[in-house]
C-alpha cells in the first residue's frame, strides 16, 4: 500500500478518552494514517507524542489547526463542545470533510455545522457505534407498531465524568422516536445515571398494560466507538457537501 492509498486523519481532541481510543484503533487499521493530533492550548500534553499508551506514533500533540488540516483527507472532532464551531469553520475553509463525535452541542454550534455543510461533507454522530445505529432503527420500528397508547422512556448510563445529560445518544434516540411517531417531545422522558467508569448503556422502554419491551445497547469497550468512527469517516471521504448522520453510513454502506 502506498501513501496515496492512506486516509490521512486530523484528530481534534486527541488527548481525551475518545481521541486515545481512535489512536489505539488506528494501530490495527492499515488504511489509516494519523496526520495531526490537536488539543487545546491548556492541555499538558501539547508537544508530547499523541500516544499516551503503547509505542510512540511520532505525532506530537499540537494546537495549530490550519497546519494540522494541510494534507488531511478527513478530520474527526472529539474535543469540547465549545471548540467544535471553530474547528468546523477551519475544516470548511480548508475543504476537509469533518466527522463530529462531540456531544452537548447547542443551537449556535449546530448552526455553524449546517453552514459548514454547505461547503464540505459534515457527519454529526453523537454515537459512532454500529450497534446504537441498529438500536435506533429497531426502536423507531417498535414505536410505530405499538401505536400512541404505549409509554416510551429512555434510560441511559455513563461514567461519572460525562458532562452532558441526557447524553447525545439518548437525545438522538428520542429524535428518532419522535420522527417515527409524531409524538410531542414531553411524552418521552429520560432516566439518567452517571457513575463509575460505565462506558455507555442505552435502553428504550416500551410499556403498556400487561407488557413491557426493552431494547438495550451496552458498550463495554470504547474501541467500539472508535472503530465505528473510522468506518464512518472512511464513508465520508469523497461525499458531496451536506449534513450526514450514522444512519446514512449504515444504510448506504
Amino acid at each position: 500500500m502506498t501513501s496515496a492509498d492512506l486516509h490521512r486523519l486530523a484528530l481534534f481532541g486527541a488527548t481525551g478518552r475518545m481521541g486515545q481510543s481512535i489512536v489505539q484503533a488506528m494501530r490495527a487499521a492499515p488504511r489509516w494514517s494519523l496526520g495531526a493530533a490537536i488539543a487545546s492550548a491548556q492541555s499538558p500534553r501539547v508537544g508530547q507524542d499523541v500516544a499516551a499508551d503503547g509505542a510512540p506514533l511520532g505525532v506530537p500533540v499540537s494546537t495549530d489547526v490550519p497546519r494540522a488540516l494541510k494534507g488531511a483527507t478527513v478530520a474527526m472532532d472529539f474535543s469540547a463542545a465549545t471548540a467544535v464551531a471553530a474547528h468546523a469553520r477551519a475544516c470548511a475553509a480548508a475543504g476537509v470533510p469533518l466527522l463530529v463525535g462531540t456531544t452537548g452541542l447547542d443551537e449556535a454550534v449546530q448552526q455553524v455545522l449546517r453552514a459548514a455543510a454547505e461547503r464540505i461533507a459534515v457527519l454529526v454522530a453523537p454515537n459512532t457505534s454500529v450497534g446504537v445505529g441498529v438500536l435506533a432503527e429497531l426502536a423507531a420500528s417498535a414505536a410505530r407498531r405499538f401505536g400512541p397508547e404505549v409509554d416510551i422512556q429512555i434510560a441511559e448510563a455513563h461514567h461519572r465524568d460525562k458532562l452532558d445529560a441526557p447524553s447525545g445518544t439518548a437525545l438522538a434516540l428520542k429524535r428518532a422516536l419522535l420522527q417515527a411517531t409524531g409524538r410531542v417531545p414531553e411524552s418521552i422522558g429520560f432516566a439518567i445515571v452517571r457513575a463509575g467508569d460505565i462506558v455507555g448503556e442505552h435502553t428504550v422502554i416500551f410499556a403498556s398494560a400487561g407488557e413491557r419491551l426493552e431494547l438495550t445497547h451496552r458498550a463495554t469497550d470504547r474501541l467500539v466507538f472508535a472503530r465505528g468512527a473510522l468506518r464512518a469517516a472512511e464513508w465520508l471521504i469523497g461525499r458531496p457537501a451536506g449534513l450526514y448522520s450514522m444512519s446514512d453510513v449504515l444504510n448506504q454502506a
